[in-house]
């Protein structure tokens, strides 16, 4: 039976969907993040009419900018408006593409969008809250499937993935052993897997080993569809074994996030792992000096951390270890 594992973590809440001891699907929200949520209406202004690619800039009650499509006609500059987000702020190399929004519907109130919670909740899968005690993430292979997401590389013994982030697309490139129509199956099936895991959406090429027999390349998009949930339209598998599919976009994926901020990655993961730090007494974090520099930067972390554990908390820089080195442990064993 399927279930929704959900942490309200320091820093970030953690959602993982559980099926037969798999994660078939996850998801991040940091507290920090920028710009109204999906779904969320919020008071606006219009700054600049539509442009020739048919969208405007509306100006939200923070000061952010948001691109509006489509621009009612007649609506003119420094219109007062109300508006619903329909796409978040996506991280793009070092920064930021605005969020996108649409006339709020006919009788709507500003309101938040619902966060990751109210989204699982919405699922109609039943949810279950975790704390301290047994990891059940951990136990069904979160950590695991961070470091895939951050690291690109997906690896089973049928394939591998190689997950890259562009501007224009998503790419996975499926490499591995065997022949190519049998290669072309599975690495058609993890890619699905994988996209529904890391919530990969927007525009996403998958290249698959050239396959020259049309059953061959039908066989190989069946598989993808019988992994990957609708809704999402996608081409066939061409003569060169790529196979193009576009899911809509209102969040960034896991990959997104963890490649904008490495950094806050590291830190929010290494404060779920000194949480649950065994023993007793003191509890002594080392890390990269800059992971260090970004946890004591968030002193509410620190005091939320120190609540939970009960026990004073201690910060070691060790330049000798890698970003994602970094460890927890308590005085006391």
């Amino acid at each position: 039976m399927a279930e929704w594992l959900y942490e309200a973590g320091i820093g970030e809440a953690r959602a993982a969907l559980v099926e037969r001891g798999d994660i078939v699907e996850m998801a991040v929200e940091r507290d920090n993040e920028r710009g109204p949520r999906a779904g969320a209406i919020v008071t606006a202004r219009l700054t600049r009419k539509a442009d020739a690619s048919g969208r405007g800039l509306v100006t939200l009650a923070d000061g952010a900018t948001a691109q509006l499509t489509p621009v009612p006609a007649g609506l003119t500059e420094g219109s007062a408006l109300l508006v619903e987000i329909s796409r978040e702020a996506l991280p793009e190399g070092t920064g930021v593409k605005p969020p996108r929004a649409r006339i709020a519907p006919h009788g709507a109130r500003p309101a938040a969008g619902p966060d990751l919670l109210a989204r699982i909740t919405a699922s109609g899968v039943s949810v279950r809250h975790i704390s301290r005690g047994p990891d059940l993430l951990e136990q069904n292979g979160w950590s695991e499937a961070l470091e895939e997401a951050a690291s690109g590389i997906v690896a089973r013994p049928q394939a591998m993935l190689r997950i890259s982030l562009t501007p224009a697309m998503t790419l996975i490139d499926v490499d591995g052993a065997g022949s190519a129509a049998d290669l072309a199956i599975a690495g058609a099936r993890l890619a699905g897997e994988t996209i529904r895991r890391f919530a990969i959406a927007g525009s996403i090429g998958i290249d698959l080993p050239t396959l020259t027999g049309k059953a061959e390349r039908q066989a190989a998009a069946a598989a993808l569809d019988a992994v990957l949930p609708q809704p999402f339209e996608r081409t066939g598998v061409n003569g060169f074994g790529f196979l193009q599919i576009v899911r809509r976009k209102v969040r960034p994926s896991l990959p997104d996030r963890l490649a904008a901020d490495p950094l806050l990655a590291a830190a929010l993961a290494l404060l779920r792992q000194a949480e649950r730090a065994t023993g007793h007494g003191a509890l002594t974090i080392q890390a990269h000096p800059a992971v260090i520099a970004r946890i004591e930067s968030r002193q509410d972390w620190l005091d939320m951390l120190t609540t939970r554990i009960g026990a004073t908390v201690g910060l070691r820089e060790d330049a000798r270890l890698a970003i994602s080195g970094g460890h927890a442990s308590r005085s006391q064993s």
